[in-house]
């Protein structure tokens, strides 16, 4: 996929599948524009990565649950570039509590760096895409399953979908496509932290629930990110694509709590079939 005199803005850019995702469309020769919160160091090391591949990248300090800084670094764009072509709503957060446990500050913080962000995010976006260009949210497949702790996050991406849905409409006049990427269970620092919460089913006995049996990369997620913005997507547009490696179809009763001879042997041949 090839990405010549694109710029690229990646919130939460700088680390887990941004940073891949940065690196990829660097290999493709997009400029890079990585928004990032406080972790300065980092952000330095992704910069000095994505220019050793030859590709351009800035770095953007901006906490995005504040609508002004959102606002000041989209300013500092069109200041230093005068348009935009690609803008991913990567960055996320939240805190991983039961729902009689969360409080107002959970909720108000979860709804603004997930979806105030991505929504004001792209609203000063399609000003700045003059010849067209592409929206990417990031998902995850707690927006149409529930499990332990998830409730606040797990809405937010819900919306965030819905909002894909509504702004692919509104924005296709303007050459715009707005797609959405949800991912599974993802091999990132987020994924480490949320299997660590005290109660948390076991990591491993839910991937032998996952017909793929292991955890997604943020090569793979980034890898579906850049195909919704590359020239081979452009019929698509309004669509949540799933990066879960088929943990979102299944349910209970379980393939993997299942006896002989139900039992799915792991890396087993596919029988003969007797006659077609």
């Amino acid at each position: 996929m090839t990405f010549t005199d694109q710029i690229a803005l990646i919130t939460g850019g700088t680390r887990g599948i941004g940073r891949a995702l940065a690196l990829t469309l660097a290999r493709g020769g997009a400029t890079l524009l990585l928004n990032y919160k406080q972790k300065e160091e980092t952000a330095r090391a992704a910069v000095a990565q994505i220019e050793a591949l030859g590709a351009r990248a800035v770095a953007l300090k901006a906490d995005l649950e504040d609508p002004e800084q959102i606002d000041s670094m989209f300013k500092e764009i069109e200041s230093r570039y005068g348009r935009l072509d690609f803008f991913v709503s990567n960055a996320a957060a939240s805190a991983f509590k039961r729902i009689l446990d969360l409080n107002a500050r959970n909720l108000d913080r979860t709804f603004a760096l997930n979806v105030r962000a991505f929504v004001l995010g792209a609203v000063r976006a399609v000003p700045l895409m003059k010849r067209g260009g592409r929206i990417v949210a990031l998902s995850s497949y707690g927006s149409i399953r529930a499990y332990p702790t998830y409730a606040n996050l797990g809405s937010a991406k819900a919306a965030i979908e819905a909002w894909v849905r509504y702004m692919a409409i509104e924005f296709a006049p303007y050459g715009i496509n707005v797609n959405a990427v949800n991912g599974g269970i993802i091999e990132t620092d987020s994924s480490a932290f949320f299997y660590k919460v005290p109660g948390m089913p076991s990591l491993e006995g839910v991937l032998a629930k996952v017909p793929k049996r292991r955890q997604g990369t943020a090569q793979e997620v980034a890898d579906a990110v850049a195909f919704l913005l590359a020239p081979e997507s452009e019929y698509i547009t309004g669509q949540t694509l799933m990066v879960d490696g088929g943990l979102s179809i299944v349910s209970p009763p379980f393939h993997s709590d299942a006896s002989p001879p139900l039992a799915l042997a792991p890396l087993a041949s596919p029988p003969r079939p007797d006659r077609v």
